[in-house]
């Protein structure tokens, strides 16, 4: 199936929830994502820094370029000038240095806090309360070049779809606890207003579960090269 008609598909499927298409385009060509932004697509996800602005050079200027792969503090200032949004943030260290960066290229760049979810140790994230610890910090208060407006998390890498359920639930339920508790928002560098959860594999029970954005790549451009 073509390109254009998964994502047509992909985004019929996710009509009655609350969730948008955010296109995983890490190792894809230059000319797979022109097919992308010509399907209507306007919103993908890259893992490597470097490959993001290689991209982001030749690509139409109204793509909205999500970082959802780890990142690296060093490597902030290299997409500082564009980014639309950061789903990876895992420690105050790297929101300063995000911070910092905003501030060099005077704008605000949008965040979302990476919470680990999953029982494989080799993800990132913060737990819960190293979250809202992060939140409460008085440094946090200061940053004035960022905003954090939601949440992200990775489930398990299981068959087993009780336990991604779980998992997804257990992200869904603290980002309402932070919404309803207004969390950070008399700062004004807070707002609750995206969940990021569900990949190719999952991205069905994530839209189930409140996700406002799930990030899919294979099943729309099929295995990775």
């Amino acid at each position: 199936m073509a390109i254009a008609e998964q994502i047509s598909l992909i985004n019929k499927q996710l009509n009655d929830s609350t969730a948008r298409l955010i296109v995983v385009t890490k190792t894809r060509s230059i000319e797979e994502l022109q097919e992308t932004y010509a399907a209507g697509a306007i919103e993908f996800g890259e893992n490597r820094v470097q490959e993001m602005v290689e991209k982001q050079a030749v690509l139409p200027e109204d793509i909205l370029w999500h970082q959802i792969g780890h990142l690296q503090t060093n490597k902030v200032k290299y997409i500082a000038p564009f980014v639309h949004l950061i789903h990876s943030v895992d420690s105050l260290n790297l929101l300063k240095e995000i911070n910092k960066q905003g501030a060099k290229n005077n704008r605000v760049i949008h965040c979302l806090l990476q919470i680990f979810i999953a029982t494989e140790e080799s993800k990132f994230g913060l737990d819960f309360k190293e979250a809202e610890a992060l939140l409460a910090d008085a440094s946090f208060a200061e940053m004035k070049h960022i905003r954090i407006v939601g949440l992200m998390g990775m489930a398990s890498f299981t068959a087993d779809e009780d336990q991604i359920r779980r998992e997804f639930k257990s992200l869904a339920d603290f980002f309402q606890q932070l919404k309803n508790n207004k969390t950070g928002v008399s700062t004004g560098l807070v707002e609750w207003t995206e969940l990021s959860m569900g990949m190719s594999g999952d991205y069905l029970i994530a839209a189930e579960l409140g996700a406002t954005l799930v990030r899919v790549g294979s099943a729309i451009f099929g295995p990775r090269h």
